[in-house]
Formats: C-alpha cells, structure tokens, sequence
C-alpha cells in the first residue's frame, strides 16, 4: 500500500508509504487515501509520511506517455482526496518533517493544523513547473499576498516563516513527544463537543457574524438534544 493506517485506542495515523520516491503522490497514492479516509472511523487522526521527507510533491514521472484526459482525472483524483482529508469529522493534525511541496503543501493544509519539524519546509512550485494547483486553500489560511509570492516565484516557506504565517501552528524538534501530548490533551475532550466544534468554525468562517452565530447556535442545540452536555446530572 501507498498510504499506511494504523489504529490504536481509536486514534489513527495515516502514513504517506512511498519512501523511496519521497513520498511523491500518484494514482495509487490518491486512491489509497480516497480508500482509507472513506470509511475512516476515530477520534483523532495523524497525518505524517515515512522516510526522510513529509511529501516531495506530485509524482511527474507518471505523466510521460499519458493522455489529456488521464492527466485531468489524475489531478481531479488528488483534488477529492484533500477534500476528504479536510472534511473528516474528527480532529486531524499534520506531522510535518522535511519537504512539504506541492502536493504535500496540500495535504498537509487539509488538516485541521500542522506541527512542524525545524528542518519542514513547504514550496509551491506549481506554476514554475507549468501547471495549476494550490491556488484556493493555501491563500485562505496565509492571505492572497503571501500566497501569489510562494506561488508566482516558488520559493522555500521554512518552518518559522511558516509558523509566523499560520501554515504550522507549533514547531518541535521531537515529533514524537509532541504527538503524544496533542493526542493526550484532544482526547480529554468530549468527542461531539469537538465534532460540532470543528464543524462551526469550518462552516463558519465563510460567512458574516450573524451566519456564523446562527451555525454555532445550531451546533449548541445539537449537543444540548444528545444529551452530552457539561453540568448534566
């Protein structure tokens, strides 16, 4: 397989498996994690890839010989497994280590944040590259501006620079040990109040005060009608 799962204690880690190409995303790749994330069921997932690098970006070598029409499917396949990814239910963090290109940047934007090795770095070389990608999520978390300059020039985001831009929520040197505490303090939350909490914000951000009031209301009652709300006898 591509894309390992791993479960334990109903939290899952899902592992980009191609070490030996840098993680590099293909069809096969895509479709594992379209498999996986289908009917992925817990209460918080990991995001991290194998070997030496997050994600070294899309994989070219499987374009050579292909049609038109096999490229825009492929790039259709990629664009439905980040959606996936970001519209898990349950919390989803992103274990960044070394390059995050492309492709990586995406998956790793999907997820509801990023922790982030010192050595992580995230490019946007679509456009140097003669295509067209990464061009919608990326700008709404770090802002047109910063966005059109990763993009237009393809130049590195390092850690810290992506951490004052709020791509990477933390920044560790030991994966590991932060992985164990995110996991201990996310799993002393009530599942539901973290399901409808997501949700809320996602929903949300993109509209004005009063909608996204009206969200967070209708959120409130749906916790109030299961019954598993704080105080209750």
């Amino acid at each position: 397989m591509t894309v390992e799962l791993a479960m334990h204690d109903g939290v899952a880690t899902i592992a980009l498996n191609r070490p030996e190409a840098r993680n590099a995303l293909n069809l096969e790749m895509c479709e594992d994690l379209l498999k996986i994330l289908s009917h992925l069921e817990a209460r918080l997932v990991f995001v991290r890839g194998n070997g030496p690098v997050f994600c070294g970006g899309a994989d070219v070598k499987e374009r050579a010989g292909k049609t038109e029409q096999w490229i825009r499917e492929r790039r259709l396949k990629a664009l439905a497994a980040y959606e996936a990814l970001e519209a898990l239910p349950m919390p989803c963090v992103a274990l960044v280590h070394g390059a995050a290109i492309g492709s990586g940047c995406e998956i790793a934007a999907a997820c509801d944040f990023i922790v982030a090795t010192p050595d992580a770095v995230f490019r946007t070389p679509e456009a140097q590259r003669g295509t067209v990608g990464a061009t919608q999520r990326l700008p709404r978390i770090l802002g047109k501006r910063l966005a059109k300059d990763l993009m237009f020039t393809g130049r590195d985001l390092g850690a810290e620079e992506a951490r004052q831009a709020g791509l990477v929520s933390r920044i560790t040197s030991n994966l590991e040990a932060e992985r164990d505490e995110i996991q201990k303090a996310i799993l002393k939350a009530a599942p539901l109040a973290l399901k409808l909490a997501k949700r809320s914000i996602d929903q949300g951000i993109e509209l004005d005060p009063k909608g996204a009031r009206e969200v967070e209301i209708a959120a409130i009652e749906e916790q109030l009608a299961s019954g598993q709300w704080m105080g209750k006898p």
